[in-house]
């Protein structure tokens, strides 16, 4: 059985969204796509006209997981501050986890916690959190 899909989200654009009751700690599925370099990824995405929307997951080695490319369903989810999944990195692969119980036609999230140069900070803006937490950070970069 079928344990989440992707449908409109009212958080932001496309949202993944549980099928069943997920239980604290059951792994949901893998992050997919091509496996790539920063530098790749970048000149992929810069020739694209949608170039602010990306899947780029990256990874402890230094690679990005490319979900625009070869992916999967998980690329659709969206960050919140107070997320109810995590992305665990294992061999160079990333799997999303439950946080705690999460109910049927519940929203996933997880929390970005994106992290870019100092002088990119000026361009924050682009970064703006809609997840409505009551303790939102109000944006989805990771804390300073």
């Amino acid at each position: 059985m079928k344990r989440v899909s992707v449908r409109h989200s009212p958080i932001h654009g496309k949202g993944v969204f549980a099928l069943r009751v997920l239980s604290a700690g059951e792994r949901v599925f893998e992050y997919k796509g091509l496996v790539t370099t920063w530098r790749e990824a970048a000149r992929t995405y810069a020739r694209r006209a949608d170039a602010g929307h990306t899947f780029l997951f990256g990874l402890s080695d230094g690679r990005v997981i490319d979900g625009g490319r070869g992916g999967n369903g998980a690329r659709w989810l969206n960050h919140a501050c107070k997320a109810n999944c995590e992305a665990i990195e294992q061999s160079g692969r990333v799997y999303i986890n439950a946080l705690r119980d999460i109910e049927v036609g519940e929203e996933l999230f997880i929390d970005y916690a994106l992290e870019i140069s100092a002088k990119s900070r000026d361009s924050v803006g682009e970064y703006t959190c809609r997840c409505g937490a009551r303790r939102c950070r109000g944006t989805m970069l990771a804390p300073i």
